[in-house]
């Protein structure tokens, strides 16, 4: 007989912030712009450059 594994529901979970809003409100009210060099709504071109502002104010990333 196979019993259903059970889910545990994070109680917490409704109280983590929405990440998107939290990065929306950093840059219109304080300039801070929190971006990952692979998000998909930007192209080549844009990844390109936030590698190399990455690249030239905080050094290599490292691997693992």
């Amino acid at each position: 007989m196979k019993i259903p594994e059970q889910r545990y529901r994070n109680p917490l979970a409704k109280m983590q912030p929405d990440t998107e809003a939290v990065k929306r409100n950093g840059w219109q009210q304080q300039h801070i712009l929190v971006i990952a060099e692979d998000d998909g709504r930007l192209d080549a071109l844009e990844r390109e450059i936030i590698q190399r502002i990455g690249q030239r104010l905080y050094g290599e990333y490292r691997h693992g």
